[in-house]
Order: structure tokens, then C-alpha cells, then sequence
């Protein structure tokens, strides 16, 4: 799905551009629908075009300009949430099944880019994994065994490898890295070439199952197809069943200028929480790389202060990495979901209808996880064996992530607790400064405030209309994000992430008031 204008923009939008495609003009039909045109949506497109389907794939804004154009690109077969967990959730063989399974998605990307000769930047490199000051290098022991318990047998305990000096490190060996605009790009440009129908700017608005299913969009065309694959970060078409089994988090990143042979290419991991994560770039300034660092990620809509997480992020890189003297940086942020049991959702979705797809819960990992997606979910739509299918299933129930699930949803709960709680300060938005907002309660109600640069004043419902849970300024993006699940709306309301379909609703009207605007009633999304 497509994220709205950002005053943050990531740094691959300097560099490459994005394909545009036409919007749906009139109903049509097809073997496979794919929502979403991100990495999953599109691998998985690709993919099964090539077996000779007829396939069409929509997006609510440019292809790969969701959360796929936010990523760092880290490609990887280091678990984020490392093997010991794992193997505690999902057993030894679960393990080994997660690092082979990853390591075949790197060699998948290997393998469109040299089969399409995509100059995207491909780079096999080594990652390493350390435990920062004041981190616990007892869970580096605990790793490497795990690892090798998985079948990392290359893995290695080893010197930091960037001068100056620092801690030991664990070295995984054939990691990747990759420009992931070009590369979205390519995918895009080979799924078209096949004769696969890519549609941008097209809302889904719905998914009406059934053995025969049709996607309903905004603007009230059907896409009849056999088969349909909701690649939408988050499903936009569960209520429940997915949603309880993960949580959304943002994500943020700084580019820093360092020259461009201080270091050797790698992928870099700290151990912490909240964690970091590194890489290098291109870089359009000459003799320099960019050196990308992402990291300090936090519950959606738990935070009213992104920007010191931007600068605890550019403190934490100038101390261990040797960026240039006054090297300015590139900030963006993203969103991430964030599973019980570090795996992705990716498979059939929980229901009555088994032609209906889901991928989603990227835990950090969005590269890997949505390559493995088209991997996964084609071999499933042709009814053949996937030696991954059954770890990765969105049905499975992780009985070792027990508690991990009663947290979360004790989690959600207590957002909606505090959405009842009487709260001081009524509904004044004196000191609403232009391109601010805020949620104030306006008796029973709250409302989501927003004071555009005009000095007009807009007044949405704060309440999601996914599952009722209020939302949260996001004041780096301007957007109203919902803690609960994940759900954004722009500062006027208009939904542009799901799980939610619909846009937030007019506020409640008491006082039209000085500067402020009416609220009419947004069109569905």
C-alpha cells in the first residue's frame, strides 16, 4: 500500500525512481489478484506469471512506494530475533528450516538480479552481530551455538572489523545488500513484460471470499479472480485472526556521509533494545558512501517524540563509525510488524476459503520475508510441496510464544482502557500551532485535531474504524497512527495504511468555531 506525501523521504529517493502505473479503468478478471505492490506483492506476482497465470496487481499509490521504499534493505539469514528464540518457539528444526529458508530468499534476489541484469546494487557482504556498551556478550556465546545449532555451520566469532577498535563480533558470512528501488523496479518491469496487468492508484476497498472471489476497490470497481493475495504490510482484509498475533512498530533511519574507504562493506546488528542496525550506500557526493543506521523502534503511536530518536540514532553512529566532520543526514521512518514468534504470516489465510493468501509480519526483515512470500504462496496457488510452508503458516498457533501473545493483547487492551479514561484538558486547541495535532477529549468523545499551515483547523473522530481503538499524532509524518494495529490516516483523515478500510469520521460536531474547517464526510478510501 502507499504511504502518503512524508516530509521524510528515505535515501533511495535521491538516487532511483519508481515505476508509475495506471489506474484500474473498468472491471476485469484474472486467475491471481494481488493487493499490494510491494517486495511480496510483486515477487509473488512475478512468480506466478511465470508459471502462465493471469495475473493483476493493484496498489493504492506508486508500485514500491509503501513500506518496501522505506526499508534499509538488509538482506539477511541472521534472524533478528536470534536462533535461540527461535529454536524456544519454533523447536531445533524450525531453526534450521528459518535459516535455509532465508538464505534461499537471498539467493532468489541473486537470482532475478542476474537473470534481468538489474543494476540495483547487489552486493554479497558479511554481517556482523555485536553487543554494544553496556550489552550482555554472554548473548553472543548463546548465538553462535544457536546458529550453528541451525546449520551455520560458517559462523564465526571474530574482531570488529572496522578500524579503531571495538567489541567481538559474531560474522555471518554471504549476507546481502541491495539499492531496493531499482530492484522493485525491475521486478515490476518483468511482471508487466510477461503480460501482467500492474495497476497503481487503485484503493481496494474490500475482499469478498469465496471459491470464486472479487475485490471490491474504492472506487467501486470488481476484480473477479480464483485466487487472491493481500500483500499489504498488514491484512486489510482479517479483523481478528492475523491481528492478534502481532503488532506494528515504527522504525526510524538517518544517512550519514562517511569516505568511502573507512570501512569495509558489511552488514552491522547490535544486540540492544531498542536495537540498531547498519549498512553502507551509494552515495551521490564523490569519495563518499552514505552509511545508513536505523533503529530505536517503538510501538506505533507510543511515542510523541521521533526526533530524539533521530538524534540518539545520529549520536549513536558518530560514536562507532567514522562518518565525516559535518556530514549532514538524510532522516526517514517506517513501520514494521512485529510477530509473537519472530517468524512472518505468509501462506493461506485463517478461514473458510483457501484461495485467499496473506504476507505479513516482516519482523524487521521485509526483504527476506516478502521474497519468501512469493515463493511460498505460488508453490501453494499450484498445490505443490513447500519444504517452508508449514513454519511460516499464518494459521499456526506457537505454543512457546504463549506469553508473548497474552502480552500483546493485554497491550492492545490497555489502549483501549485508556481510550475510556477521562482525561483533563477538554477539547482546547488554543496552542495548536500550524502543522500540529492533537487527540483531546470532547466529552464522550475524542477527537483528532489538526491545524493545517493555513491556521485552519480540521476535526476528524480519532476512533479507527478497524477495531475502535483511538489513534495517535504522529508529529515526524503527519499522520493519525493507530497503536493498536496499525492503521494510518492522513492529517485529514484519509486512510492510507490498513488494516483499516475506511477513512477516520467526521468529528462529532459541538462548535463550528473560528478557523475551523467543516468536516464532510471523507470518501472511502
Amino acid at each position: 500500500m502507499s504511504l502518503p506525501a512524508s516530509p521524510t523521504s528515505p535515501l533511495w529517493a535521491s538516487l532511483h525512481q519508481l515505476p508509475d502505473a495506471a489506474p484500474l479503468s473498468g472491471d476485469a478478471t484474472a486467475d491471481v489478484c494481488v493487493i499490494g505492490a510491494g517486495v511480496a506483492g510483486l515477487t509473488t506476482a512475478l512468480l506466478i506469471a511465470r508459471e502462465g497465470a493471469k495475473v493483476l496487481v493493484l496498489d493504492s499509490g506508486r508500485p514500491g512506494a509503501g513500506e518496501s521504499s522505506r526499508t534499509t534493505a538488509h538482506l539477511s539469514n541472521a534472524i533478528d530475533d536470534r536462533f535461540y528464540n527461535i529454536a524456544r518457539w519454533h523447536g531445533r528444526e524450525g531453526a534450521r528450516l528459518a535459516a535455509r529458508s532465508h538464505g534461499a530468499a537471498i539467493d532468489r534476489v541473486q537470482g532475478f538480479v542476474e537473470e534481468l541484469g538489474l543494476a540495483c546494487d547487489f552486493r554479497r557482504v558479511d554481517g556482523h552481530l555485536f553487543a554494544d556498551a553496556g550489552q550482555d556478550e554472554s548473548a553472543l556465546d548463546d548465538e553462535f551455538e544457536a546458529a550453528r545449532a541451525a546449520g551455520l555451520s560458517d559462523v564465526s566469532l571474530t574482531a570488529w572489523p572496522v578500524p579503531g577498535g571495538g567489541p567481538r563480533c559474531l560474522r555471518f558470512p554471504r549476507q546481502a545488500q541491495i539499492s531496493p528501488w531499482p530492484y522493485l523496479a525491475g521486478l515490476a518491469d518483468e511482471f508487466t513484460r510477461l503480460g501482467g496487468r500492474l495497476h497503481g492508484g487503485t484503493r481496494v476497498h474490500d475482499v469478498m471470499e469465496g471459491r470464486a472471489s472479487v475485490v471490491r476497490t474504492a472506487a467501486g470497481l470488481r476484480v473477479a479472480a480464483k485466487a487472491v493475495v493481500v500483500a499489504t504490510n498488514t491484512p486489510i482484509n482479517d479483523r481478528f485472526a492475523i491481528h492478534t498475533k502481532q503488532h506494528p512498530c515504527r522504525t526510524y533511519v538517518v544517512s550519514l556521509l562517511v569516505p568511502g574507504d573507512a570501512m569495509p562493506l558489511g552488514l552491522f546488528w547490535d544486540n540492544g533494545d531498542p536495537y540498531h542496525y547498519v549498512r553502507l550506500a551509494p552515495s551521490r557526493v564523490p569519495g563518499m558512501c552514505a552509511l545508513v543506521v536505523g533503529g530505536e523502534d517503538h510501538r506505533t503511536g507510543e511515542d510523541e517524540h521521533p526526533e530524539a530518536r533521530f538524534s540518539r540514532l545520529e549520536s549513536w553512529a558518530r560514536e562507532r563509525f567514522p562518518v565525516a566532520p559535518g556530514s549532514p543526514s538524510i532522516r526517514w521512518s517506517g513501520q514494521v510488524m512485529e510477530t509473537i514468534d519472530g517468524l512472518a504470516y505468509l501462506g493461506r489465510n485463517p478461514g473458510a476459503h483457501d484461495n485467499i493468501f496473506v504476507a505479513t509480519g516482516d519482523s524487521g526483515m521485509g526483504m527476506t520475508h516478502g521474497t519468501l512470500a512469493g515463493m511460498i504462496i505460488t508453490d501453494l496457488f499450484l498445490n505443490r510441496a513447500n519444504p517452508w510452508s508449514h513454519l511460516y503458516n499464518p494459521g499456526r498457533i506457537t505454543v512457546g510464544a504463549a506469553l508473548a501473545y497474552a502480552k500483546e493483547n493485554l497491550n492492545v487492551a490497555r489502549h483501549y482502557l485508556d481510550w475510556a479514561r477521562p482525561r483533563p484538558g477538554g477539547g482546547d486547541d488554543a496552542d495548536l500551532t500550524p502543522g500540529q495535532g492533537r487527540v483531546v477529549r470532547r466529552g464522550a468523545h475524542r477527537i483528532a485535531l489538526h491545524r493545517d499551515q493555513a491556521g485552519v483547523l480540521h476535526e476528524r473522530s480519532a476512533v479507527c474504524p478497524h477495531l475502535g481503538c483511538a489513534v495517535a499524532w504522529n508529529a515526524l509524518e503527519k499522520t493519525w497512527d493507530c497503536p493498536c494495529h496499525g492503521s494510518r490516516f492522513q492529517a485529514d483523515g484519509t486512510v492510507v495504511n490498513g488494516p483499516a478500510a475506511e477513512s477516520l469520521a467526521p468529528a462529532p460536531s459541538v462548535d463550528a468555531g473560528r478557523n475551523r474547517a467543516p468536516a464532510p464526510p471523507l470518501s472511502r478510501p
